[in-house]
């Protein structure tokens, strides 16, 4: 089904959740690029919604063996608009962030701010008049730069998103990602956390993908059932903290841990505090939750 989105373009969605990696090094940006195709993961899209703020940018996720079709589309708006592609299927924040149910769903985002657009692929006619709509939207905003277009015979070099290579460990953990291995993904983040301890995007990446193991044949209703009928139940309060992680709604789950916190013996403090480590890193040390929450966790431990 294709649900094509109302004139005015409303229905924003929250990136809070996203990890706030490092940026890369090398990355689109306004001016910078012959290419309106760019490949995005969790640990790049920090560069896309920096790009944003130049240019607006639709964002497509696909997989399931489900290929990107809007390059063909961007590219015909001359370098006014920049094409993201994600493969939700080894990209969870991303596909979180953006409410991803289904694929293909289309959303973009303008000055830093999402806004959804349609899920499943329209007609062509219908297409364009939404693009264009996202352009009047951009303008609105004062989002009016472009990228340089790629020349009319190059078009099909242009719809081949160029994405870096990533670290054997990292292309490992990410195809066991792909096909629901979270255990073997685990081991690949461990073992390039092993071999470089500072390899921040490999913590992030094993602290994602173990809410993932933990949260796989998980029933909310049980879940949240039994928290709610042992408050002080040390693993009953993690499991449903994992469910509000991966729902967006991280400061409740931190409130309940941190709220729970100083009632618990050694070992249960430990456990409490191991996982809100991880939450930490799933979303990011700019997070302004997470700066609070840590400021919280160094009172309760001192």
């Amino acid at each position: 089904m294709t649900n094509v989105p109302p004139a005015n373009l409303r229905g924003a969605v929250d990136l809070s959740s996203l990890v706030n990696p490092p940026k890369p090094a090398a990355g689109p940006a306004a001016g910078g690029t012959s290419s309106v195709v760019v490949a995005a993961t969790d640990a790049t899209f920090s560069s896309i919604l920096e790009l944003s703020n130049s240019v607006p940018v639709v964002v497509e996720f696909h997989g399931n063996g489900l290929e990107p079709s809007l390059a063909k589309m961007i590219a015909s708006f001359g370098g006014r608009l920049v094409l993201a592609t994600v493969d939700g299927a080894v990209n969870p924040q991303l596909a979180q962030a953006f409410q991803v149910s289904e694929v293909p769903t289309v959303a973009a985002v303008i000055a830093g701010r999402p806004v959804q657009l349609f899920v499943g692929m329209p007609a062509d006619e219908e297409l364009r008049p939404v693009l264009d709509q996202v352009l009047q939207l951009a303008a609105q905003q004062g989002v009016t730069g472009s990228v340089p277009a790629p020349a009319e015979g190059d078009a099909d070099t242009a719809a081949e998103p160029v994405e870096e290579p990533l670290p054997p460990h990292h292309q490992e953990a990410y195809d066991a990602i792909a096909e629901g291995d979270y255990v073997t993904a685990i081991a690949e983040y461990t073992t390039a956390i092993a071999q470089d301890p500072r390899d921040h995007l490999a913590v992030a990446g094993l602290a994602q993908v173990s809410l993932l193991h933990r949260l796989d044949g998980v029933t909310m209703d049980q879940v949240r059932s039994a928290a709610a009928s042992a408050p002080s139940d040390v693993d009953a309060q993690l499991a449903v903290a994992d469910l509000d992680v991966s729902g967006g709604h991280l400061e409740d789950a931190l409130d309940r841990l941190l709220s729970l916190f100083p009632s618990l013996d050694a070992a249960g403090k430990n456990a409490v505090r191991t996982r809100l480590l991880d939450y930490f890193e799933i979303a990011g040390a700019e997070d302004p939750r997470v700066i609070a929450g840590r400021r919280r966790l160094t009172g309760l431990l001192y």
